[in-house]
């Protein structure tokens, strides 16, 4: 038998298929809703790790700079001590003055020289031994975060392996419901879903009250989706209406009060004496 065309149901047919399917959505909201802030709270721990990553990265990177610095100037202090030492041995053979100033010169440049490496050396460790402070930190911290990052992880991994089955199953039913609605009611009824607070498109008349913002509905109003003539949305909320009956929803009567009993008021005759 062929499938009956989306545009050729009746305004019943119409109204069950899209309670049906907000039944089947608001069932993959529930197994969504069990995983919580889960998968945002490990987003954020991978956002922060990799940030983390990057700031070990570029601080190691300059402790890097820092010991290469300082082994350069060390190496400087090596050449500058050897020609400290050559220019002193020379200046014990020179024959005039001229000469001697020049060595005393060259001797005093050096000297210097290695006074200044050393500071740039003492400058260089001290940099170097903040940022290893700073990599320590960054490295402790990261390590905290993996940590919570495994168990954030774990949790949520429990979560979707005891809802994962069904979801997938409430997945492709949805998907089966959809083809039975017509593409503007389903554009229609997604418009009106997501825009809600608590993710009804359509809702049943309870109490003579919309479901989804419980504000009263006129008695021809209600008449009118009892009829299941035409689909009428919420005059409030935008929200789809539809019979309770027609949505298979029992709804319990309130019993009545019972009114309390007049007691009966005995009138008492008066009584005179007769004297």
């Amino acid at each position: 038998m062929a499938k009956k065309d989306p545009t050729d149901l009746t305004v019943e047919e119409k109204l069950k298929a899209l309670y049906q399917l907000q039944t089947t959505l608001s069932g993959i909201d529930e197994k969504r809703a069990l995983r919580g802030e889960l998968p945002l709270e490990v987003q954020d721990l991978e956002d922060e790790i990799a940030g983390l990553t990057t700031r070990i990265e570029k601080i190691q990177h300059e402790i890097d700079q820092f010991d290469r610095a300082v082994s350069q100037k060390k190496n400087e202090i090596a050449e500058a001590q050897a020609s400290l030492k050559r220019y002193q041995a020379q200046l014990e053979t020179v024959s005039n003055n001229r000469e001697y100033d020049t060595l005393s010169k060259e001797i005093e440049f050096q000297e210097l020289e290695i006074e200044l490496c050393n500071k740039k050396i003492r400058e260089g460790q001290q940099k170097m031994q903040e940022r290893m402070q700073d990599l320590h930190k960054a490295e402790g911290l990261k390590a905290d975060r993996e940590k919570g990052l495994v168990e954030k992880r774990s949790e949520l991994e429990d979560i979707m392996a005891e809802t994962r089955e069904e979801e997938e199953r409430l997945k492709e039913k949805a998907i089966e419901l959809e083809k039975k609605i017509e593409p503007r009611l389903l554009q229609s009824f997604k418009r009106i879903r997501n825009g809600a607070r608590n993710g009804l498109g359509i809702v049943y008349v309870q109490r003579d009250a919309c479901g989804g913002c419980f504000n009263k509905i006129p008695p021809q109003r209600q008449l009118d989706i009892k009829m299941h003539k035409k689909i009428i949305p919420c005059e409030y909320c935008g929200r789809i209406l539809i019979d309770p009956e027609l949505a298979g929803v029992k709804i319990e009567t309130p019993a009545a009060e019972e009114k309390p009993k007049r007691k009966r008021s005995i009138r008492k005759k008066k009584s005179e004496d007769a004297e």
